[in-house]
């Protein structure tokens, strides 16, 4: 057993002994998948398709919860017309819980605005760190799926979220600028953190054959310059002027335009998601994934 299979075990048997539950002899339990949606550059629709892709897994029965982790840029809120009032700074300061700073769509989806609480967590002092890892702990009994809308590139706070996750979703388009930051974000990833397996979803592209040459482009460059690293081809999005419209109406394309073609795009890559199998390093849980947070930023 590796330190971090060790790590994983005391996390989950400290957390099941505090709440008085005993699990029988042989029996598994489950819990959420943390999954980043992440980019190597903005502007190619990450915080849209993390908020699509959570109104399509909730149709399909998955309880999902958005951490919005953009530090830079935290507007998942905008996609959903919604203004939280709190973040997780009141939750980190003791002010309020999880449960009191999470805000819930018509559809049932879960959102905890991150804000700057997450750009101080270099500074948090041990109680904060404690505070927030039982807090995050709580999230394990309401979510099938937890969506951490990440920001764009490579800078500390992007790769700490992205290599705590259980699965990294990588967004790219056909722009140059867009493949070749995706390849240097899976690079670092891949060498710093020790990644070794991205999805990829191609946005906004005329067609299927468009989105397999973006993948096979960085398919290709990992192939020959990273060791080990696997890229899984999720699919693509097809250029729909309703996604445009949907952003411009402060909603989001399911809701705008339920029957458009991006929209069954959607539903079929949430279907993908949801069908997949959990990989084998998938057996932590949220207050492990926290806890791996905020050790990256000691």
């Amino acid at each position: 057993m590796d330190q971090a299979s060790g790590l994983r075990n005391i996390v989950k048997t400290d957390s099941l002994s505090r709440r008085g539950v005993s699990m029988p002899s042989g029996a598994t339990r489950t819990f959420p998948r943390v999954m980043s949606v992440t980019s190597g550059k903005g502007g190619v629709g990450k915080t849209n398709m993390v908020g699509n892709l959570a109104i399509a897994l909730t149709e399909i029965g998955k309880r999902v919860v958005i951490i919005d982790a953009d530090v830079g840029l935290a507007n998942i809120d905008i996609i959903f017309n919604m203004r939280p009032k709190y973040n997780i700074s009141h939750v980190i300061s003791g002010e309020k819980s999880l449960h009191e700073v999470m805000v819930t769509t018509h559809h049932g989806v879960n959102i905890i605005a991150g804000g700057s609480g997450f750009a101080n967590m270099t500074q948090l002092t041990h109680g904060e760190k404690l505070n927030l890892l039982t807090e995050f702990e709580t999230l394990e009994n309401m979510a099938d799926i937890i969506l951490l809308d990440t920001g764009a590139g490579i800078s500390s706070n992007v790769l700490y979220f992205n290599s705590a996750a259980d699965e990294c979703i990588v967004i790219a388009t056909r722009e140059p600028t867009s493949i070749t930051d995706a390849y240097a974000l899976m690079k670092v990833m891949s060498q710093e953190y020790g990644t070794k397996y991205f999805k990829l979803l191609v946005n906004v592209v005329d067609s299927k054959k468009d989105a397999k040459m973006v993948y096979a482009t960085l398919d290709n460059a990992i192939g020959r310059f990273l060791k080990n690293v696997v890229l899984e081809y999720l699919g693509n999005i097809p250029s729909d002027i309703n996604l445009q419209k949907a952003v411009l109406h402060r909603s989001t394309v399911l809701d705008y335009a339920p029957d458009s073609p991006s929209s069954q795009a959607i539903r079929d890559i949430a279907g993908k998601i949801a069908s997949s199998p959990i990989r084998a390093s998938t057996d932590g849980n949220i207050k492990f994934f926290m806890k791996r947070i905020l050790d990256a930023v000691n």
